[in-house]
């Protein structure tokens, strides 16, 4: 439904793009030092050891496609979107949630505004858009850490030149698709699974935390379910 609503011109109202912007400020701009923290510590953890495993034994030239194969097809997506759930996703629920209580859904029917289109949709294209922007600026730090720990430690890393044609060579049209899917679909999943458990919320304040932890539970139980599909159709 959101899908279908984003590409009508006539949803993005401006109200609805207001909403939007905001989104991708807290989703993505906000949470950028965070993921960077998380993607330097997997770069010094994966890379490295993968490019010293592998210099070890001579074989320099599988680093691109073991690099490709565990940080852009796995574990860039899954983290970047678990951050986001765990972040984004009891944010969205908490506030649809107080939004419920405090009558302001029913005042958007009174201004003629239709609640769905203006409260999810530019929320789930904005933890969207945010997922995909944030894992490729966690594949660029996870990449660019690993080598400069490698170098540092005097690792047989090559030249920076070198490192970057071997992932370049070992990147495949499916693993851009891959991506694309894994963090897209994902984060629109994410923020419509979110915004309904909120709107669910009917009577109590104590309501708001059950909202929310169903929200990520759901989440994460759609991110898992995406990415094994996703996996199964891409790569085999």
């Amino acid at each position: 439904m959101a899908v279908v609503l984003a590409l009508r011109p006539g949803s993005w109202r401006r109200p609805v793009r207001s909403v939007l912007a905001r989104q991708v400020l807290f989703t993505g701009v906000d949470a950028i030092p965070f993921v960077s923290m998380v993607a330097a510590v997997i770069g010094l953890l994966v890379v490295l050891q993968t490019q010293t495993q592998l210099a070890r034994l001579g074989q320099a030239a599988f680093v691109g496609p073991i690099l490709v194969m565990v940080v852009i097809r796995e574990a860039g997506p899954l983290l970047v979107n678990f951050v986001v759930i765990m972040r984004s996703g009891t944010a969205i629920a908490s506030e649809m949630s107080a939004m419920q209580l405090d009558g302001q859904i029913r005042v958007l029917d009174a201004q003629g505004l239709d609640p769905f289109p203006y409260l999810a949709l530019p929320r789930a294209v904005g933890v969207a858009i945010s997922v995909f922007c944030l894992t490729i600026l966690f594949v660029l730090v996870s990449f660019a850490v690993g080598y400069a720990a490698g170098v540092l430690m005097e690792a047989p890393m090559g030249s920076g030149a070198m490192f970057v044609e071997s992932v370049a060579k070992a990147i495949l049209p499916a693993d851009i698709l891959n991506l694309v899917a894994k963090t897209l679909i994902p984060g629109l999943l994410t923020g419509i699974i979110c915004t309904s458990e909120g709107l669910g919320v009917r009577r109590a304040l104590t309501e708001i935390p059950q909202a929310a932890t169903r929200g990520v539970v759901r989440s994460v139980a759609a991110l898992f379910f995406v990415l094994m599909i996703v996996s199964l159709v891409t790569y085999l």
